[in-house]
């Protein structure tokens, strides 16, 4: 592997994830995944921030690299994938985990950078924060996140709404909404993110780890079932011509004319 592309530390049993590839406005690509998820598995603080470098929270998958690429993904990130009975490993190491997650979101949380977001217990956005499930002008569908969290936090019409167009919206949209808990200003996003992470960190933290496994236990679904599920969709969805059209597309600069198959 080459440099990190994340960057972890903890302070006063709060741990702190920021993704460090500004340039490509923090999107993932297979090490980035490997290293995300080696860090959540590995997490021994009370609670978890997870923001990222710059401008930009998570971009999404990194398009050359994953979309945009005929070659196989990493025999790692395959093997990973098996144990993780399908689903993402990165989503299983965040959905199953007991430490409380805070999304600081500092800048666009789309594509599979919204559905990072999603997978946070609590997102504090910055007035800078936009946020867009654009899996379907890339001719997909979204992970399992999107169908079992987006939901349950905005009401199956308006996740739907977002679903379907791969819309775009801004903070004091996703705050109105209910996407996010807290807007507040640029400069106040760590302070405040860290603020909230202090508080819960100063409780019991078997107890607040109890607390978490009961909202998975009573609210999510299935997340094998629901992630294998998804992931194959994908895996079909990726060999279509309108697929292909979206990565083309967006790799041109361009707007995509879409024909169905």
């Amino acid at each position: 592997m080459s440099e990190s592309v994340l960057r972890y530390e903890v302070k006063d049993h709060v741990g702190v994830i920021t993704l460090t590839r500004p340039e490509v406005m923090n999107s993932l690509n297979y090490q980035s995944y490997l290293e995300f998820e080696d860090t959540v598995r590995g997490c021994t603080a009370r609670v978890l921030i997870i923001t990222g470098e710059g401008r930009a929270f998570c971009a999404g998958d990194d398009v050359k690299q994953i979309l945009g690429s005929s070659e196989p993904p990493p025999e790692e990130f395959v093997e990973r994938s098996k144990k993780s009975a399908g689903l993402t490993p990165l989503a299983d190491a965040l959905l199953h985990t007991d430490i409380p997650i805070i999304a600081a979101v500092n800048g666009p949380a789309v594509g599979w950078g919204m559905e990072l977001a999603l997978m946070a217990d609590i997102r504090v956005a910055s007035e800078n924060a936009k946020f867009g499930e654009l899996f379907v002008i890339r001719g997909l569908c979204c992970d399992a996140p999107g169908f079992g969290r987006l939901a349950q936090l905005v009401g199956r019409e308006k996740a739907a709404e977002l679903l379907f167009t791969g819309e775009i919206i801004d903070s004091q949209t996703a705050l109105a909404i209910g996407l996010v808990s807290r807007r507040v200003p640029h400069d106040e996003l760590m302070p405040t993110a860290f603020a909230l992470a202090a508080r819960i960190a100063g409780n019991p933290p078997l107890a607040v780890q109890a607390l978490k496994a009961g909202l998975r236990r009573t609210l999510d679904p299935d997340w094998q079932d629901t992630g294998r599920w998804a992931i194959e969709k994908i895996r079909e969805l990726r060999q279509t011509e309108d697929s292909k059209e979206g990565v083309r597309a967006f790799l041109e600069k361009r707007a995509p004319v879409y024909v169905g198959r």
